[in-house]
């Protein structure tokens, strides 16, 4: 009976000192986010989405589709090792999306689909903000793509798991005040992307930027990084992130007669910009609107394809046409999230 007596008040004192290192803990991760700490310690954040919507019609007299489920998943992790003036740190983004609808058999197509992964190594210069930094980046996609505008979109596809895959190494200065904010900038970047030789055979000017006939193209430029997370509220978070590549060897693409069939140059920077605002509405759900905008002159926009039947172009008519050689990606949920 003396030792459950001597085990229940030991517990009892234990619970204010975990409840103090617990918020001990806290009040260090809070302050990582904005401040760069002298300290030795790994840490980490994540967050999981999951988005469903759901549709069903009988009977319909305006029509539409008569059954259709989309899902949406994204997940976001960071994990950083602190070791006083040394930062390693590194992001996974991973997104999928399905569209499921009744008029196709319920064959799933794709909505979304991206690996990006970000490694970078950071000695800090003295007590300030700047660090001598290496970056490592890679991204890819899970599964194959297809152009689903033409009738026989699934006998061939457009893209597949690392094909492409494009691998970035760079060195150079980066601002980082804490978690939330990271300027990156090097001088001398190398990238590199793969694709399969099927891809690169079925256009004349070859894929994504990788000539016909070839399965990789290497360039060195100048890369720039920068990431930004803005707690808004307790339950209002938005990020962006917006990377810059300048080709050094980019020049124009002439034929054997000395026609210029493509013109490129230094100035056709590659831009990504992608931007989430995530909103909680209760403990496990949020809602989430995500944008993602592209531009590379590797990758041109046609208004035109090729009918299967007749062999002549035919206008694409696609919504967001006047876009032109911008990608964008939309993406809306009011779904499950769990942080971590």
């Amino acid at each position: 009976m003396k030792k459950v007596l001597l085990l229940v008040l030991a517990t009892a004192l234990s619970i204010p000192y975990a409840q103090a290192q617990l918020s001990k803990s806290d009040e260090v991760k809070k302050q990582l986010q904005t401040e760069n700490v002298d300290t030795t310690a790994w840490t980490h954040a994540g967050t999981f989405n999951l988005g469903f919507n759901e549709g069903f019609l009988h009977n319909w007299a305006a029509g539409g589709e008569l059954a259709s489920l989309t899902t949406n998943g994204l997940l976001s992790v960071n994990l950083t090792r602190l070791a006083h003036k040394n930062v390693w740190s590194n992001n996974l983004d991973l997104c999928y999306g399905l569209i499921y609808a009744y008029s196709t058999g319920f064959l799933p197509k794709k909505t979304d689909d991206r690996i990006d992964f970000t490694s970078k190594f950071g000695h800090r210069v003295d007590t300030s903000n700047f660090y001598i930094t290496g970056l490592f980046n890679f991204k890819s996609q899970f599964t194959k793509g297809y152009d689903y505008t033409y009738p026989n979109w699934d006998s061939f596809s457009t893209s597949k798991f690392l094909s492409p895959a494009y691998l970035t190494l760079a060195i150079g200065m980066e601002y980082r005040k804490g978690s939330d904010l990271s300027l990156f900038l090097s001088p001398l970047a190398a990238r590199a992307t793969f694709v399969s030789k099927y891809y690169t055979l079925m256009k004349p000017d070859g894929a994504y930027g990788v000539e016909n006939g070839k399965t990789s193209r290497f360039e060195v430029g100048a890369y720039f990084s920068g990431r930004y997370v803005w707690n808004i509220s307790k339950s209002t978070t938005f990020k962006t992130r917006a990377d810059l590549y300048c080709n050094y060897l980019a020049k124009n693409a002439t034929d054997s007669t000395g026609k210029v069939v493509k013109r490129d140059n230094p100035g056709n920077i590659d831009v990504l910009w992608d931007n989430l605002l995530s909103v909680k509405v209760s403990k496990y759900i949020s809602l989430t609107l995500g944008a993602t905008f592209i531009y590379d002159n590797d990758i041109p926009y046609s208004k035109t394809k090729i009918d299967a039947t007749t062999g002549l172009p035919v206008d694409k008519k696609e919504p967001g046409e006047g876009l032109g050689w911008l990608q964008l990606k939309q993406v809306f949920a009011l779904g499950l999230e769990y942080k971590f």
